[in-house]
């Protein structure tokens, strides 16, 4: 069966979200283009990896041609959650990052997770062997954006240790950093040490 390759020449939205509550949240990426809406599984580290891999290209590009882009402190637009149902079509194994000078715009493709091992010739390429793909063209301020959006939902989870970096739950957590000692997710309170001196 010939793979399918979803193309979105001009979204109207590709953004990252989440599903669920912190500490058990769900990563999907969504490309919609008029009522054509398609999403994809991955993880937050593969969300992390595209955004940040976004920036180094923006960088890169522009270094190089000495393109105008906009700056990374870019306003974000776009707030709204994820398109719901969501319907995945697949969970990313592989990704791909690639500039088309001629669009002037990045390009990004999202692989399905395969049970054979892909060719890296099967990245940004319509064969017709290979596992299905989502590829999507984003102009340089829609990349910022994406880059933008996706560093503030990875940032959306649990907050972080102040001690160890290890994300707290509410019950608190065992912190390395503290020898084993258990304490709540506040760290005491200062209430109550004021009182007793």
């Amino acid at each position: 069966m010939p793979r399918a390759i979803h193309v979105f020449r001009t979204p109207d939205r590709f953004v990252a979200g989440t599903v669920g509550e912190p500490g058990d949240r769900s990563f999907f990426l969504q490309a919609v283009h008029d009522a054509r809406v398609v999403s994809v599984a991955l993880e937050k580290q593969q969300v992390q990896v595209l955004a940040d891999r976004i920036g180094l290209l923006l960088d890169e590009v522009q270094r190089r041609f000495g393109a105008e882009f906009p700056p990374e402190e870019a306003e974000l637009g776009d707030t709204s959650p994820l398109m719901t149902p969501i319907d995945t079509e697949f969970r990313v194994g592989t990704m791909g990052l690639g500039w088309d000078a001629d669009a002037n715009a990045v390009v990004v493709e999202l692989l399905a997770i395969s049970e054979v091992e892909v060719d890296e010739s099967v990245v940004l390429d319509d064969t017709d062997e290979g596992p299905d793909a989502v590829r999507v063209f984003l102009t340089p301020l829609a990349a910022r954006e994406f880059a933008l959006r996706s560093e503030r939902v990875i940032a959306a989870g649990r907050a972080p240790c102040p001690l160890c970096g290890e994300p707290l739950t509410q019950d608190g957590h065992t912190c390395i950093r503290s020898n084993g000692y258990k304490r709540d997710a506040t760290f005491g309170s200062a209430g109550e040490l004021g009182e007793e001196l």
